[in-house]
């Protein structure tokens, strides 16, 4: 089991997919924060994850942020949706249980499987993961540092967004969608 806080990570955003999703690959540097997709087992934590206990207020600042940013390249604010909220929610909730950041969810899942899971009838979607931020300004600020990250955030193609923050070590997951 990990003894020490991890360092600030975001993953490589599961860009828009509309029918299959790209391998996951690493991209990082070990001094910055970063930008992976690593699907490694990790030791399962003795406590159950939890929503952090201010996540309506989180994720309002998470939406407020990711549309400041779109509105500065002209693309239409994100609205907030139920499911692609509760998705995100359980994604970052399993990452955390399974200390493990990744779009690959535990049971193999990548990020359209649980959508469509979950009822969104999606023709784009994306994905942005991150751990050990400790606020949203600090989490978006890595995600606009990311090329890739930064891209999902600016995509005007999506319409909808579901933020979820679990902890320890504070998993966030961004799901973007744009339903049929």
């Amino acid at each position: 089991m990990k003894t020490t806080a991890p360092r600030p990570k975001a993953t490589a955003p599961w860009h828009t997919v509309r029918t299959t999703a790209p391998k996951p690959s690493i991209t990082a540097s070990p001094s910055t924060p970063k930008a992976t997709t690593t699907a490694s087992a990790a030791p399962k934590p003795s406590s159950t994850p939890k929503a952090t206990a201010t996540a309506s207020g989180v994720v309002a600042r998470i939406l407020e942020l990711v549309n400041a940013e779109r509105s500065k390249v002209g693309c239409s604010a994100l609205t907030l949706n139920t499911t692609l909220s509760k998705v995100a929610q359980a994604h970052s909730e399993d990452m955390a249980l399974h200390q493990n950041m990744s779009h690959v969810g535990s049971d193999g899942s990548s990020p359209g499987d649980r959508l469509t899971s979950a009822g969104y009838t999606w023709s784009a979607y994306g994905e942005n993961v991150a751990y050990g931020y400790a606020s949203p300004e600090q989490v978006m600020a890595g995600w606009m540092a990311s090329p890739g990250h930064k891209a999902n955030i600016l995509n005007c193609t999506f319409k909808e967004i579901g933020v979820g923050l679990a902890q320890p070590n504070s998993y966030w997951t961004q799901d973007f969608g744009t339903a049929r």
